[in-house]
Order: structure tokens, then C-alpha cells, then sequence
């Protein structure tokens, strides 16, 4: 787990808003079904200000005006990028990428993806259980 713990530590740094990444991790951990990191990011997410709202529209978030035009473009990247449809990310989705993060921060972003993909796979395939997470609590794994 050290790996991922390094790459969260990374990505605690990176200029793409904290926020935006947890929604990310948010919204991919709904496509994966991974019940420990829905319970995580919805909690940190509320202890930072995210509305209830938002929380529970963003599997809709295409048809909401709820999201900014860098957080959609973020979460069609972060779709796009888990689901690899026709193994590819198509390329008006990159080109909304583009316009909205410098090259840094669409790397930042698509890292964030793998990152939180792969510890939805291992929640998932160990079944860890869900509900008991206090927000913050994996803060001090970041350092």
C-alpha cells in the first residue's frame, strides 16, 4: 500500500483543488461500487463544505448546472478515464480536459483516477467494510 500512500502524498500537493479530487475520487468510487471509499469521500466532502445536494447529484452530473465547467470537465475526464470505453478516452472529452488544467494539472488528475481506481479494486475485492470512517482519518497516511 506504500506506493499509493506516496501517490496520495504527491497529490496532496498538486495545484488541482483538493476538492475537485475528492469529488473525483467521489464520483469514480460510484462507478466502481466501492462502498469503503463512498463512505470516505462523502464524509471528507461534507467536513469541507460540500453540500448534500451536490453529493447526491453528482451520478447526474450532466444534467445539473450544480458543477462548474472545470468540475465537469473533470468528472467526464475521470469517467472516461475508469470506464475506457473502446479503450480509448475520446477526444472530445480530452480536449474539455485540455481547456479547463494545464498539462501539470491533467496529469495530476489522471493520477489521481488510477489512484483512486486502484484502491476501489482493493476495498472491492477484500471487502472491506464500510461506515466506520471519521473524516480526516487517513490525513496522517499523507505525510
Amino acid at each position: 500500500m506504500k506506493p499509493l500512500f506516496s501517490l496520495g502524498a504527491y497529490l496532496a500537493k498538486s495545484p488541482v483543488e483538493q476538492s475537485l479530487l475528492e469529488l473525483v475520487a467521489f464520483r469514480v468510487s460510484q462507478i466502481n461500487g466501492c462502498a469503503y471509499c463512498l463512505d470516505m469521500h462523502s464524509k471528507d466532502l461534507r467536513a469541507h463544505g460540500e453540500t448534500e445536494q451536490r453529493l447526491y447529484m453528482v451520478d447526474a452530473w450532466r444534467e445539473t448546472n450544480l458543477y462548474t465547467d472545470r468540475e465537469r470537465a473533470a468528472l467526464a475526464w475521470a469517467e472516461a478515464v475508469t470506464k475506457l470505453e473502446n479503450k480509448s478516452v475520446p477526444d472530445d472529452v480530452y480536449e474539455g480536459a485540455a481547456r479547463q488544467f494545464s498539462e501539470e494539472e491533467l496529469i495530476d488528475l489522471t493520477m489521481s483516477v488510477i489512484g483512486i481506481n486502484s484502491y476501489n479494486r482493493i476495498n472491492v475485492a477484500f471487502h472491506t467494510p464500510a461506515g466506520d470512517y471519521t473524516p480526516g482519518q487517513h490525513a496522517p497516511l499523507l505525510n
